[in-house]
């Protein structure tokens, strides 16, 4: 086998039947975002400038695999979601962190009149604000997951947070982010509470994920009602060249 035993998203808290949140993007990509799917076999993904992430049956057979392989091609990067099983021969980690997956059960959310929405006009500078902040993904057309809000000053926008990732019942907080120069005013707080309540009055659950290492935002979160599901490595995989050969 090449490489460590990737466990995407562990240990889980039950047994049984799987859990939306288990291995989220697969649950959207065959459920509310089924139309934005992209397929070959049991794989599917979304268009690469909608979101990075590709999805695997809980246990890939090496059919899928074969199938990741020719959706992706040659020495690409994937990132993985859902896998706890080990790589096939030939298969590389390319890279790994450590993170957090929080639901929102017991989160609220609150409206805010000064977070508006934003509409693909706003996307340069919504690009612009990640490219600066670095809060995870974020594409040219992740806005049509769901609906991002922002607040502006003086014309500019300085915070986002939407929604991404949707498994049935269920809607991923993503892409929450600040400008350093406002930071500490709480954008980060309003934006996440006023994303929550618009999930919420869909009747959806909110949840997130964060990199472990930052723990501020997830100190945030937990004083928001946002409470740990399970821990979390986000993993993404080399696609193995022709010459590679495996198993």
């Amino acid at each position: 086998m090449s490489g460590p035993e990737p466990g995407v998203l562990g240990p889980l808290a039950h047994r049984g039947a799987p859990h939306p949140l288990d291995n989220p993007a697969l649950a959207a990509l065959t459920g509310p975002h089924a139309h934005l799917a992209e397929r070959r076999g049991e794989v599917v993904r979304y268009p690469l400038d909608v979101a990075p992430f590709v999805a695997l049956p809980a246990e890939p057979s090496a059919a899928v695999w074969d199938d990741v392989a020719a959706l992706a091609g040659p020495g690409a990067v994937v990132p993985l979601a859902g896998v706890t099983v080990p790589l096939p021969d030939g298969w590389e980690v390319a890279a790994t962190v450590a993170g957090v997956q929080l639901s929102g059960e017991n989160v609220a959310g609150r409206p805010d009149a000064e977070a508006v929405p934003l509409t693909a006009a706003d996307v340069p500078e919504m690009l612009d604000l990640v490219g600066r902040t670095q809060p995870g993904p974020f594409l040219p057309r992740t806005i049509e997951l769901g609906g991002y809000l922002g607040i502006r000053r003086e014309g500019a926008l300085v915070a986002m947070a939407g929604r991404r990732l949707r498994p049935p019942g269920w809607t991923e907080i993503s892409a929450v982010c600040t400008d350093e120069a406002f930071r500490g005013r709480g954008l980060a707080t309003r934006l996440v509470l006023a994303v929550a309540a618009g999930i919420r009055a869909r009747g959806e659950t909110p949840f997130m994920h964060a990199a472990a290492s930052n723990t501020g935002a997830i100190r945030l979160y937990e004083s928001l009602g946002f409470r740990l599901r399970r821990t979390a490595t986000f993993l993404a995989v080399r696609v193995p060249e022709p010459a590679q050969g495996r198993r």
